[in-house]
């Protein structure tokens, strides 16, 4: 498994890091409780090409998910900004199956070529 650079806990100070963990907290709480309860979680955005790519495909397979949608390109950029840093990924959408993020769009071709992706 490849491990991400991330900045030691150490070196982040308590000012800071109560910044992050209140920084638009009722979103990331709201995909934190999805991504735990439900089986397969798409956020994204709208307007986005690889978000629609994304739920075509889990379309096609009958998988059934819930989406979460946070802005377009002008919009709710702060939010999903959240998101992003709780989940430690940078792009929309992302996919959680099962709690774990397994990425994007990218990855979840992967997942299906891979014959990993179950309904």
């Amino acid at each position: 498994m490849t491990t991400r650079p991330v900045l030691s806990a150490d070196k982040v100070s308590t000012y800071a890091d109560a910044v992050v963990a209140a920084f638009h907290r009722g979103i990331v709480d709201e995909v934190a409780a999805a991504v735990a309860r439900d089986p397969v979680v798409v956020v994204g955005m709208a307007q986005n090409p690889v978000v629609k790519a994304a739920r075509k495909l889990l379309d096609a397979e009958g998988v059934k998910y819930t989406y979460l949608e946070y802005g377009s390109y002008l919009s709710m950029w702060k939010q999903r900004l959240a998101i992003k840093l709780w989940a430690g990924f940078p792009t929309f959408p992302m996919v959680f199956i099962d709690g774990a993020l397994i990425g994007g769009n990218s990855e979840l071709v992967k997942l299906k070529a891979d014959g990993k992706l179950k309904k």
